[in-house]
Order: C-alpha cells, then sequence, then structure tokens
C-alpha cells in the first residue's frame, strides 16, 4: 500500500514555496478557501497516489529507458505535491487521503477505484500488473495519457472554481507540466509503431 509518509523528498519545500509565491496575495495572505478547493486537493492526491502506483510498476517491468525515465520524473514531481496539498487539507480541518491499495487492485467491484477523470479501473491496473516488455511500455503510455488528460481537466476545474491561491497555481503548474508531457507520451507511442 502506497502510504503519503512514504513520498517525502527534500523537493518538497521548493514546491511549496514556488506555488504559494505565485499564488493570489489575497487567498494566502487569509488562507480562503472554499468546497472546491478542498475537492481539488482530496482527489488530485487520490489520482496522484494512483499515477505513482503506475510509474513503479514501470520501474520494474517497462522494456524502454524512456519509459522509466518518464515514469521517475513524473513520481519526482507527484510527491512533493501530495504532500503540499496534504497540509492544506490538514491546515483545513480536512481528511487527507491516505494511499491506493495495489495489492487489491482487480479485486473486487470496478468501482472499488476512486470515479475521477482519467482514473484506472481495478481491471485495467490489473492487466498492466501482468504486462511486461514492450506490450507494458504500450499500456503504460496509453493510460497515463488518459490519467494526465483526466488530470488537467481536474486542475481546470479547480482553477474556474477554487478560491485558494496557492491551490489556483498549483492547478496552472499541473495543466502545464502535464499537457507537455502528453505530448512526449503521444510522440513516444508514435515512435513504437
Amino acid at each position: 500500500m502506497l502510504v503519503l509518509g512514504a513520498c517525502g523528498d527534500n523537493d518538497t519545500a521548493d514546491v511549496a514555496h514556488s506555488v504559494t509565491s505565485a499564488s493570489a496575495p489575497t487567498a494566502a495572505a487569509t488562507g480562503k478557501h472554499n468546497q472546491a478547493d478542498v475537492t481539488f486537493a482530496q482527489q488530485m492526491i487520490t489520482h496522484h497516489l494512483q499515477a505513482i502506483a503506475m510509474a513503479d510498476m514501470a520501474e520494474r517491468r517497462a522494456s524502454s529507458q524512456d519509459v522509466k525515465a518518464l515514469a521517475a520524473k513524473i513520481k519526482k514531481e507527484q510527491r512533493p505535491e501530495i504532500k503540499t496539498m496534504s497540509r492544506w487539507l490538514k491546515s483545513w480541518g480536512e481528511r487527507v487521503p491516505r494511499g491506493v491499495d495495489t495489492h487489491r487492485m482487480g479485486q473486487g467491484s470496478p468501482s472499488a477505484m476512486p470515479s475521477m477523470p482519467g482514473m484506472m479501473s481495478n481491471q485495467q491496473m490489473r492487466e498492466m500488473m501482468r504486462a511486461s516488455g514492450k506490450t507494458f511500455d504500450t499500456m503504460f503510455l496509453t493510460m497515463m495519457i488518459k490519467h494526465h488528460q483526466g488530470a488537467i481537466h481536474m486542475a481546470k476545474t479547480e482553477q474556474k472554481r477554487g478560491v485558494y491561491g496557492p491551490a489556483k497555481a498549483l492547478a496552472g503548474d499541473i495543466v502545464t507540466t502535464q499537457t507537455a508531457e502528453i505530448t512526449k507520451m503521444r510522440r513516444m507511442l508514435k515512435d513504437r509503431r
């Protein structure tokens, strides 16, 4: 099981600082937030945890060094974001999602995984766990494109409906970073054909 305690690294302070410094002064100074900010943080943590679970699989099962490097990049980007969003939720007195149980994926009903844009189903995660080599590479890239598209959708919703400056700034960073990664993954898929 992935737990937030295992997601720490020294980049967290830098990410938190850059997110805060890019925020709207009023929201950051007063700490005002709304339900859209809470929903964004809670759902994006769970969304990121699944992406990290997928990236962990890539480190063991992918045949392409490019896929492995992309997986490592995704983990490096998303772990500090999880810690930042967890801090916000704690400061707001809200529930912090704790993890995605990768050992139970694929067992039970397909609805066992949270229903959010771009989230892989239990069945898809189980198929990914069984794949390896070039088959895994193609599956990982295809699924991660969909996963990133879902995160972008969620981030754009936060930009429209949220009021907490740091959350809106992080949402903007997610849109920029993951849009660039989608372009790269599409190119990688095309090169495999």
